[in-house]
């Protein structure tokens, strides 16, 4: 009796494996299946992804938090829903943000950031594309660019992302808060908001105005409520990593970050649907 009930045992144990191993089989030929498509951010720290490895050993919700760079809440967007329609894009979006603080087009390029891009770049990936902050900051020498300088590295990666097969998207750099005049807030990038949008049109690719986008959604908001709630205007005592408070108007807290993430979203849709 022992052991016809063992031998049962065994059998169903082993049918269970065999079934176990057939199932593991099958979800690993459907991931393997599963097309997806890379959307490949390169830029700023208006862009970037603070937690994970940006400053590998530090722990983002102690020395950042609650900086958030539009890149960082953007792949929420692309839920499964949010894909229908959209023949351009497979079966999931990965968003891969690379952008990093402080950099512009050229220095971007010279640290090998973008490098890594191009050779992992694949067919039908998207790369977008948002520098402008530090490529115009002329008392930062080691980060500065002529506008030459970066419309030149702007064809850089439009070119070798086309080389690759991908598709390029340009951004024009997102607004900071100032300056305002009559209660709207002005455009601070000068000629390097107008220079993305040049380049754009030359080598006939897509670009999305997320100045001009950031600035009249900035002014519908208002003064008050945007540097208190979208910028890194903090209160002291309030967030670790900064005790006695913080005066930026450059850098978003996480809802400012996702108002820009929106904007994005919604012109890469609009951009897609067209192609």
């Amino acid at each position: 009796m022992n052991k016809t009930f063992n031998h049962i045992i065994s059998f169903l144990a082993a049918v269970f494996l065999l079934s176990s191993c057939q199932s593991q089989n099958v979800v690993a030929k459907n991931k393997s299946n599963k097309k997806v498509t890379h959307i490949y951010l390169i830029g700023d720290s208006t862009m970037a992804d603070y937690t994970g490895d940006y400053e590998p050993g530090k722990d983002y919700m102690k020395v950042r938090y609650p900086i958030t760079g539009w890149g960082q809440v953007f792949q929420p967007f692309f839920v499964k829903d949010s894909l229908k329609g959209f023949s351009a894009l497979k079966d999931s979006v990965k968003i891969i943000d690379r952008a990093h603080g402080g950099r512009s087009t050229r220095t971007f390029f010279q640290e090998g950031r973008w490098r890594y891009v191009y050779e992992h770049l694949q067919p039908n990936d998207y790369v977008i594309m948002q520098f402008g902050h530090n490529d115009g900051s002329e008392k930062h020498t080691e980060r500065y660019v002529n506008i030459e300088g970066y419309k030149e590295f702007l064809r850089l990666f439009v070119t070798q992302t086309i080389q690759k097969g991908g598709k390029p998207i340009i951004v024009t750099p997102v607004a900071r808060n100032y300056p305002w005049k009559d209660g709207k807030l002005e455009n601070v990038h000068g000629e390097y908001w107008q220079a993305p949008i040049d380049i754009a049109k030359e080598m006939k690719v897509p670009y999305i105005d997320l100045n001009k986008l950031s600035m009249d959604f900035f002014t519908k908001k208002g003064q008050d409520y945007v540097s208190s709630h979208y910028f890194m205007n903090l209160p002291e005592g309030v967030y670790e990593a900064y005790p006695k408070g913080q005066k930026d108007n450059t850098h978003f807290q996480p809802d400012g970050a996702k108002v820009v993430a929106q904007m994005v979203f919604t012109e890469f849709k609009n951009i897609i649907k067209t192609k």
